[in-house]
């Protein structure tokens, strides 16, 4: 593709500056997880333990993401993302020093992982409404997928990053560089002039209200209930497979850190491929069944990716799983921020990022039946669940195979619009209804 198609979004300066910052972050992020995750592994050998230090990070996201999202409807999205890049520097760089002197405990990875996942429930609701705030509807998918491309270049490049770092200065050195990556993202995030969103005539609501006011625009939208299920399945229990990464790496495949990292890079590689694809598509909708083929395709993905006892075909299969994963995904964002009106885009999306919360927790259950039945058999157990409740979501809600939003000339509304003019949640029978909406030809 003509490389102005594919990198569009990137003309606007503060775009630019925003996804700057959403590498450095990424990579920190992508760090991370291999650092922290072999970190509690090495200390205590439990693969249990293992899948509890994910579990602590994820778990602030259901705590506080409905309450990050309605602050970011109300205040200064720019600042919000500011100090969650600083205080996520701040916590890892008292972590490495923790391991550097040598007084590290397993309560330090576990509350630190909290601390840090709490700052990621403040902070991904805002840099995902700032997106659609600087391109506007037109350019949203392309944006939404160069923020992908950016988190999934930091997915190929962090793992390798910090496997090396740990290999070559240890985990301290890896939590370091770590603290560096979140303080150039908000080098990048200061300089932006972020659009003022104007809501005259709004009568600023009490908060309690105003978190009110975004669980029932949700409860109202099937079409964007739907949406949120059909994320669940994969969020919960396929995407578990990352935090078994070490018993893969170590006893299925018998390598190290530098394994895991390799297999997290892979699959990062594929993840970059798809976004760019994503990146390079030209519509003036954006449709739901490629979400669902794409998330069918990411469960089935992970299944095939556990089974395998080769190297080389751990790291093509995982590719494919990165592919698959970001296609659906970035197609899903877009579905949904399209869907909401601006005044409660960051609601509906700190909900969204809810399901996000519920990683943890087949993060824990993929570590429980790992201890018992092994690392591949839990891989098996969690992904065929995944495809199970996609199976479910569409029986019950098939016309989200035929949800249609367009891509421009959008006005604020009260439920997302469909390529024939009518409502979305008019084209989300239970079953039976075989109106298609007009596509272009």
């Amino acid at each position: 593709m003509p490389f102005p198609r594919t990198f569009d979004s990137l003309s606007i300066r503060d775009y630019r500056l925003l996804w700057l910052g959403q590498v450095s972050t990424s990579m920190g992020q992508w760090m991370d997880q291999v650092t922290r995750g072999w970190l509690i592994y090495s200390i205590t050998g439990s693969a249990a333990q293992l899948g509890l230090a994910t579990a602590m990070r994820g778990l602030p996201l259901l705590f506080f993401g409905v309450i990050a999202g309605a602050l970011a409807d109300r205040s200064g999205r720019k600042l919000q993302l500011v100090v969650a890049q600083v205080t996520n520097a701040v916590l890892n760089a008292i972590l490495a020093t923790l391991v550097l002197t040598g007084y590290v405990q397993p309560w330090h990875v576990y509350v630190s992982a909290f601390l840090a996942g709490t700052v990621q429930a403040f902070q991904q609701p805002a840099r995902q409404t700032l997106v659609s705030d600087i391109v506007g509807p037109e350019k949203l998918m392309n944006a939404l997928a160069l923020n992908s491309a950016a988190l999934n270049s930091s997915r190929a490049l962090g793992p390798a990053a910090a496997g090396a770092f740990i290999a070559i200065a240890g985990v301290e050195g890896s939590y370091y560089l770590q603290a560096l990556m979140y303080a150039i993202a908000t080098i990048w995030t200061f300089q932006m002039r972020v659009p003022e969103r104007h809501l005259a005539g709004r009568v600023r609501e009490p908060f309690l209200t105003s978190i009110r006011e975004g669980f029932a625009y949700v409860s109202k939208e099937p079409s964007i209930r739907t949406q949120m299920l059909i994320a669940l399945g994969p969020l919960t229990f396929a995407m578990s497979y990352t935090a078994l990464m070490p018993v893969i790496a170590r006893d299925v495949l018998g390598g190290d850190a530098g394994t895991q990292g390799l297999l997290l890079s892979c699959i990062g590689i594929g993840a970059l491929s798809g976004a760019l694809t994503v990146a390079s598509m030209r519509r003036s909708y954006a449709y739901g069944l490629p979400v669902v083929l794409g998330c069918g395709a990411f469960s089935i993905g992970v299944f095939a990716f556990s089974w395998s006892h080769w190297l080389w075909l751990s790291c093509a299969l995982g590719f494919l799983v990165g592919t698959f994963n970001v296609t659906y995904q970035t197609q899903n964002q877009t579905l949904l921020q399209l869907s909401a009106p601006a005044r409660l885009r960051g609601r509906v999306m700190s909900i969204y990022l809810l399901n996000r919360g519920s990683v943890p927790f087949g993060a824990l259950l993929a570590g429980i039946l790992a201890e018992r039945f092994g690392g591949q058999n839990a891989m098996h157990i969690m992904s065929l669940t995944a495809l199970a409740i996609l199976v479910v979501v569409v029986a019950l809600q098939p016309g989200i195979l035929r949800l249609a939003v367009p891509l421009a000339n959008r006005e604020e509304s009260d439920g997302p619009l469909m390529s024939s003019g009518r409502r979305a949640n008019a084209l989300l029978p239970v079953a039976g209804d075989a109106s298609r909406p007009a596509r272009e030809g």
